[in-house]
């Protein structure tokens, strides 16, 4: 019976500090938009990607070329 004047305050302040972290994620915006993100992810971005401008090469260096592995 001892045990129990130790756990009921003790359950208590967990309790306090679970709704305070709560609180505090709601006032940040944590919980603003929760199914934006999982629908992005099933989206297909159509629009083609817009390619980096090419800067001319000087003719005297050598050919770079990649191998496909």
């Amino acid at each position: 019976m001892d045990i129990l004047y130790m756990l009921v305050p003790l359950s208590l302040v967990l309790v306090f500090v679970a709704v305070a972290i709560f609180l505090l994620m709601n006032r940040s915006g944590q919980f603003d938009d929760m199914e934006g993100p999982a629908y992005r992810i099933l989206m297909d971005d159509d629009s083609p990607r817009p390619e980096a401008p090419q800067e001319p090469r000087d003719p005297r260096d050598p050919v770079v070329r990649r191998s496909a592995f």
